[in-house]
């Protein structure tokens, strides 16, 4: 759910101000690709109706988002281009290197979730940079990074239960993945308590 409302407070930004200002575009995509490799068992394996519709919306969200920061006419134009620069291309061949030698187990499905979860840990990357790039990060942007970072640090408790509560627990891959996305967030968590305490505009060190 903190996932969910990440994204639905994005989108909030993008239709209510038609403005993708302070918003990566090569997070976005990055998104799409995770929920895109990690949901190949969409039309191929049944759990719940609640399983199959938040995939979808995962993944048509995510291709939503990166649709309007590139084709809609007024959006695209406020897309913050000088400062979105980072070469994410790099990240998505590390990570499915990394994906084709650390895995579980050397399938189709296994590969594209371990790529998944490594992409996760670092699709961060670029928005974080673009944000201390830009110094200021206006309201709905600084909330969407909030959740989104929450949501992560949520999951590795997540998965500690489940260490505890199931047999045969194996998922070490997206503990310590998540564990790496949570501390990439870790600067950007003790500005925004700074500046909520302070009840101040968030400002991000350059």
């Amino acid at each position: 759910m903190t996932h969910l409302i990440s994204i639905l407070v994005l989108l909030l930004k993008i239709y209510a101000t038609k403005s993708c200002s302070g918003i990566s575009l090569k997070t976005q995509e990055l998104y799409a690709l995770v929920f895109i490799a990690r949901y190949v068992d969409l039309f191929t394996e049944f759990i719940s109706v609640y399983n199959t519709i938040m995939k979808i919306v995962f993944i048509a969200s995510s291709l939503a988002i990166v649709w309007c920061m590139r084709r809609h006419p007024v959006v695209r134009r406020s897309y913050d281009r000088e400062l979105d620069t980072f070469r994410h291309y790099f990240l998505i061949v590390a990570c499915l290197v990394l994906a084709l030698l650390v895995h579980e187990k050397f399938t189709f499905r296994e590969i594209f979730w371990a790529f998944s979860i490594y992409l996760e840990a670092v699709a961060i990357l670029p928005q974080l940079i673009l944000l201390q790039r830009s110094g200021n990060v206006d309201n709905l942007t600084g909330q969407y990074v909030f959740f989104l970072g929450a949501y992560r640090a949520l999951y590795i408790l997540n998965w500690i239960y489940r260490y505890f509560t199931e047999q045969h627990f194996s998922r070490w891959i997206a503990c310590v993945s998540g564990i790496v996305q949570t501390a990439l967030y870790a600067d950007f968590f003790y500005y925004y308590f700074i500046s909520w305490k302070n009840n101040a505009k968030l400002q991000l060190p350059a």
